[in-house]
């Protein structure tokens, strides 16, 4: 006599392990779709949990979105830094920063570009974490120039890192055309082009 399958049962997390696990499935699920495509009821058929569920740990779809966005602005910078900066020579610095950005960006991949390009249309905490991380950008950056910064000089470092931010979106789908280091070298002669002209 056939016996009708078993219905799957709900895996048992403790309330850390089970909000990770939804911060997980969420991430995913953003750099696979915009925003607006991504339901809560999406999240709780990955997580194989009840939607209400989900309620219990995060008010909204878009407090679960602005936690995925801050673990990966954090995640950003921390994976860019560069250990034991003071003392390397100012060049060095830079180029060792880039190279760890870069080395970010390949291995996050969807996460990286979500990050820049994903969003809550204009959502205030989702911008502010957003250029939270771009001014700790250009406060490294202007922490390795061989001189005192000028305001122009960071009005120039601010545009620098969009340029940055684009130029590593754009490798990430060129990779096999343009190595790690010819984008590295490439961001550097920018750079400094772009300060000679801003003098």
């Amino acid at each position: 006599m056939a016996t009708s399958e078993q219905p799957k049962r709900r895996e048992r997390l403790d309330t850390a392990a089970r909000r990770e696990q939804l911060i997980a499935v969420g991430r995913e699920l953003f750099q696979q779709r915009p925003y607006d495509q991504v339901s809560m009821d999406d999240v709780a058929a990955g997580a194989g949990v009840s939607k209400g569920l989900i309620f219990h740990y995060f008010d909204s779809k878009r407090d679960l979105y602005v936690e995925i966005i801050g673990r990966g602005a954090t995640d950003l910078m921390q994976a860019s830094a560069v250990p034991d900066a003071t003392a390397m020579a100012p060049i060095e610095r830079l180029t060792a920063g880039l190279h760890r950005y870069l080395e970010y960006a390949e291995r996050a991949g969807r996460g990286y570009t979500s990050l820049l390009t994903g969003g809550v249309g204009v959502d205030p905490e989702v911008v502010n974490i957003v250029e939270s991380v771009r001014r700790t950008f250009v406060d490294r950056i202007l922490s390795s120039l061989p001189y005192v910064a000028t305001a122009v000089t960071r009005v120039a470092v601010r545009g620098f890192v969009g340029f940055v931010e684009a130029a590593s979106v754009e490798w990430l789908n060129n990779k096999d055309e343009v190595s790690r280091e010819q984008v590295v070298q490439l961001m550097i002669r920018t750079l400094f082009s772009t300060l000679q002209r801003s003098e």
